[in-house]
């Protein structure tokens, strides 16, 4: 007489077994974004620098010399 079929894929113990994986990253994953990326996070004047870029104007010379200079 052949074997029966499991009624339910929650018999098979492959499956159970996918499944607790699955559960076990889908749990990681959830932890690491809510610890390390909880929030954006956003720099000072960040509107008018992106402006700035995109538009083309002119922004403030900075303090740092762009060019190195010989000794």
């Amino acid at each position: 007489m052949p074997e029966r079929a499991p009624t339910s894929h929650w018999r098979i113990p492959l499956v159970r077994e996918i499944a607790v994986i699955l559960l076990i990253k889908l749990t990681l994953l959830l932890g690491i974004k809510a610890i390390w990326f909880s929030a954006p996070t956003v720099p000072k004047d960040g509107q008018q620098r992106i402006e700035a870029h995109l538009l083309g104007q002119a922004s403030a010379p900075s303090s740092l010399p762009t060019e190195e200079k010989p000794r």
